[in-house]
């Protein structure tokens, strides 16, 4: 984290002969100052900040200094939010503090969610220290609570977080969660928590700053979901995040292939690693997202029957930079990979076994190494990657040549 720079000098001193600036520190980083009683201060702030928060006492919470969209009491369930001071740069009645925010769903995070954070401060007339502001770190991405007032829904199986949307579509989307839900267990027998954190923000461009990405990254994309992979049970919960605008494009059984998607990706993640192909994992999703409909191939694969129609039958598996949003975006790549990456998956399961299918994906992921996928396909497929590429062109070409 880089605060404001401090000028040291002959200038500095000319030109602010009368700005008192003091940097202290708690935690490790910063420069050592004088000034405790105020660092202190600031910590003591912040600690009643979030005990308020926490008992949903709007008043006190207001008393700190300025709310976000967490100022309504009890606006989102929280079992856990509190604050580390890293550093406080306070410059007279003003300053800053560098933070690290800790907080829990409840029910849903089994570990702590933890963000730099910058706190903005304010004295009063009667001394006392205030919160200006709260926002995310430089370069950070933002909380949902950052971009407006907090609704939250509960599912039998889900938590919808949303800001700027009707209560009435959050329960449409709490009500795809749980369906979602209770169908990856069919195929995925694993035990994970069997429950969903949906964040669904105002626009596409909202949808981005959650990501930290640019405003355009993902315009065309539906949702997302971010997390740990390989990660244990003492970790936070995937959060899926609803693209609003590209979502509600959906049909309704669209939205419903997407949400169970990335309820799959929220099951699995545990044994999605760095050896896991985004072909197997983004196929896998895929797969599963379309296993319940009355969709044929073609309709899920429209590019790729297109292509191999037209004698165009690829070479090998996508790669994972044919997953890339990074602009420029080719529309037809990116779709294609997803296409292209179900049917393999597809191919697996019903030549195999769907059971298999769940069992390459686990043995992939067991691996740690860039033979994984190999490895795997020998074990559990009895097939070698060259192998396996010829059989699934072969079955490409017999489904849509």
């Amino acid at each position: 984290m880089r605060g404001p720079r401090i000028r040291r000098g002959l200038s500095a001193v000319l030109l602010c002969p009368l700005l008192a600036l003091s940097v202290v520190s708690r935690g490790g980083g910063g420069t050592a100052a004088p000034d405790a009683d105020a660092e202190a201060a600031v910590g003591a702030l912040l600690d009643r900040r979030a005990a308020a928060l926490l008992r949903g006492d709007g008043d006190a919470y207001a008393a700190t200094g300025v709310g976000a969209g967490l100022a309504e009491p009890r606006s989102v369930p929280l079992t856990a939010w509190s604050y580390r001071v890293r550093a406080v740069r306070l410059r007279g009645g003003t300053g800053t503090a560098d933070v690290d925010l800790r907080y829990r769903l409840d029910g849903h995070d089994e570990g702590p969610v933890t963000v730099p954070r910058t706190v903005g401060l304010v004295r009063g007339a009667d001394g006392a220290w205030r919160v200006a502001f709260e926002r995310p770190a430089p370069g950070g991405p933002e909380r949902l609570w950052d971009q407006g007032p907090v609704v939250a829904v509960r599912g039998a199986r889900s938590l919808v977080l949303g800001v700027d949307r009707p209560t009435a579509e959050l329960r449409l989307v709490a009500a795809l969660a749980d369906r979602a839900v209770s169908r990856v267990p069919d195929v995925w027998a694993d035990d994970w928590a069997r429950r969903v954190v949906v964040l669904v923000p105002s626009s596409s461009a909202d949808m981005a700053a959650l990501l930290g990405a640019p405003a355009s990254a993902y315009r065309g994309v539906a949702a997302v979901t971010t997390g740990r992979s390989g990660v244990g049970e003492a970790a936070p919960a995937d959060r899926i995040i609803v693209n609003p605008e590209s979502y509600g494009l959906l049909t309704p059984e669209g939205r419903q292939v997407v949400m169970t998607h990335e309820a799959t990706h929220v099951a699995t993640r545990a044994h999605t690693t760095p050896a896991t192909p985004l072909w197997l994992s983004e196929g896998y999703a895929d797969w599963v997202g379309f296993r319940d409909t009355d969709r044929a191939p073609r309709e899920v694969a429209p590019e790729v029957a297109q292509e191999v129609a037209g004698g165009r039958i690829p070479e090998t598996l996508p790669s994972d930079a044919d997953f890339a949003l990074a602009p420029p975006v080719d529309a037809a790549t990116w779709t294609g990979a997803y296409e292209e990456s179900w049917t393999a998956c597809d191919l697996i399961a019903s030549r195999w076994g769907e059971e298999r299918l769940a069992a390459f994906y686990r043995g992939v992921g067991a691996e740690d190494d860039e033979g994984a996928v190999a490895e795997a396909m020998v074990a559990v497929l009895g097939r070698t990657p060259e192998r396996f590429v010829q059989e699934w062109r072969a079955a490409l070409r017999e489904e849509f040549g």
